[in-house]
């Protein structure tokens, strides 16, 4: 992501479950300033699930997510759709700090956008599960849980600095 250069900055899944066409959706808010993260969701009204996950697998997500709102990021209905939007300024502030190198890194990725006062909208996508997936439900799940607990712990060491020490507004980092 810091290498980058256009104006928006998008990551999505390898296995583009969410089409690439719908970065569409993404842009608007981006473009006129209203936020500065933008995010598909699979939990909207609007979304649009073509191929759904096994049952077991969207059930563990949904209990992932509970944990994810509860621990870190209150408000947000789908954190772990990888179709995801950010300005120049928000990935230079955010991917500068991010220390997290696995799946967990896009919680961390919009933990940290919050904390330094960035807007983050969750926008309805359409969805296609790809049976190729190589999260393993088991394992990478243990490993995400844990990754949401080194963020929260991260953060209450003062371990989140945006480089300069000041969010975007210009105020002191806590």
């Amino acid at each position: 992501m810091l290498a980058g250069r256009g104006r928006f900055l998008l990551f999505s899944d390898a296995d583009l479950s969410t089409p690439i066409e719908e970065l569409e959706q993404l842009l608007p808010p981006l473009e006129s300033g209203e936020v500065q993260v933008t995010i598909g969701s699979r939990a909207l009204k609007d979304s649009r699930v073509e191929v759904h996950q096994p049952w077991w697998r969207e059930t563990m997500g949904k209990g992932f997510n509970l944990f994810v709102r509860a621990i870190a990021l209150g408000g947000l209905r789908d954190t772990q759709c990888g179709f995801k939007c950010f300005t120049r300024e928000a990935v230079r502030a955010v991917f500068s700090v991010a220390r997290i190198d696995g799946f967990g890194f896009d919680v961390e990725a919009l933990y940290l956008a919050r904390k330094f006062g960035f807007g983050v909208r969750e926008i309805p996508v359409r969805w296609i599960n790809s049976p190729e997936s190589k999260v393993h439900p088991l394992s990478d799940s243990s490993r995400m849980l844990a990754d949401l607990l080194r963020i929260r712990f991260t953060d209450l060491r003062g371990g989140y600095r945006s480089g300069n020490g000041l969010d975007r507004r210009g105020r002191q980092n806590s």
